[in-house]
């Protein structure tokens, strides 16, 4: 049972990212999901293991414009923070 959950907290926080990147615009979710792939070798959802794989990426892309993005999915994510696994991954992000 535990790797369901492990399956459906990656999806959801994988979802959030996605959205809140596609709510910038196209071009700034191809643009991350390609460095994430020509860097780590990985896409959105390995994202929820590995945090800083995303937060590295986001502040070379975007600098101190990385931080409204954060905010963005924490707020998104903010209803399920109470969870241990979904808020390990906001404070890794942050």
């Amino acid at each position: 049972m535990r790797s369901n959950d492990h399956q459906i907290k990656k999806a959801l926080v994988a979802f959030t990212v996605e959205k809140t990147l596609l709510d910038m615009g196209k071009p700034v979710l191809d643009a991350v999901s390609k460095k994430l792939l020509d860097d780590y070798r990985c896409y959105l959802p390995d994202c929820y293991d590995h945090p800083e794989y995303l937060k590295r990426i986001l502040s070379e892309l975007f600098g101190n414009a990385h931080v409204a993005i954060v905010n963005s999915i924490k707020n998104d994510l903010d209803e399920f923070s109470q969870q241990a696994p979904i808020h390990q991954f906001i404070v890794a992000l942050s």
